[in-house]
């Protein structure tokens, strides 16, 4: 993933849409750039032959008064999109989204997130780490990130918890919301209201063996292949649209203990991945999965 510099001035933006598939989008779309004075940097597209949606991803660079751009684009699309009848979204390049991050023991993931945000990796803002747990405290103040403790022992707690996340998404103004190895099953609820803008990961190349240690049921188990997947949640635990899968062969020499720090590698690494590309506008939901502009 490229180093990512937001600048509030930034003479590039990106344009996603989607819409269903039909002659004639692409030539409106760059009519409608060449009218608001912009210049195509980079074209993505994709047509789905299941669902008949047409998908696409422009980076648009504005050739003059880019002060003004984002205006003017806006108002060359909006014949083009309501003719076409558009999903779309237009956004300045490396502008930073705000992220609310979720965490409970494990810290590898919040860990991994906040040092590519601040190595300049990540195009995210983090006001905020709630946790169920203590754990994260240390790592979110080392990061200079404000950190909340909300303990989840029951079902009022629960509830109190998921209040305060939704109380802290308007607070702060959230965009995306990240499940970093956060252990509690959302409610429906709240699944809902974070529709589109909430993403897990886990060990889902573990798919026999749940709780709170895989990795050594795992190890008893003998298997020759360990992963994670990122996907958006949904009310349909951990069977959201998947965005970033990855694995690793292993073998019987591997330890529970090495097979957990492997696994918690590939599981930062899934889910950076995700984030980035969410962060960069490279995500579109088709249905039950989702297209991604790499």
């Amino acid at each position: 993933m490229n180093t990512i510099v937001a600048d509030a001035q930034s003479q590039q933006w990106v344009l996603t849409l989607s819409c269903i598939d039909g002659p004639g989008i692409v030539h409106a779309i760059s009519g409608a750039i060449v009218a608001a004075g912009g210049n195509i940097a980079e074209s993505q597209q994709f047509a789905s032959a299941d669902t008949g949606r047409f998908f696409m991803r422009l980076q648009v660079e504005a050739v003059a008064q880019p002060e003004t751009f984002g205006d003017r684009f806006r108002s060359s699309l909006a014949p083009v999109t309501e003719r076409y009848n558009m999903l779309w979204r237009l956004d300045q390049v490396g502008r930073p989204v705000r992220t609310l991050l979720l965490g409970s023991t494990a810290t590898h993931c919040v860990n991994d997130l906040l040092y590519r945000k601040r190595a300049g990796q990540l195009p995210i803002e983090v006001p905020l780490v709630l946790s169920n747990h203590e754990t994260m405290r240390d790592i979110a103040e080392f990061y200079g990130v404000d950190f909340e403790y909300r303990p989840v022992t029951g079902p009022d707690e629960k509830a109190a918890f998921e209040a305060r996340v939704l109380e802290a998404v308007e607070q702060h103004d959230i965009e995306l919301v990240v499940l970093a190895r956060y252990m509690q099953i959302l409610s429906p609820e709240l699944c809902e209201a974070l529709a589109g803008r909430a993403i897990n990961i886990h060990h889902s190349f573990l798919p026999g063996f749940k709780g709170a240690n895989p990795y050594k049921q795992a190890h008893q188990r003998g298997v020759k292949l360990i992963g994670a997947t990122a996907h958006f949640v949904t009310t349909d635990l951990d069977e959201g649209p998947i965005i970033e899968q990855d694995t690793t062969r292993v073998d019987h020499s591997y330890s529970p203990r090495e097979l957990m720090q492997l696994g918690q590698d590939i599981e930062s690494r899934v889910l950076r991945h995700a984030v980035g590309w969410f962060a960069e506008n490279r995500v579109l939901q088709d249905g039950d999965r989702t297209i991604v502009f790499r």
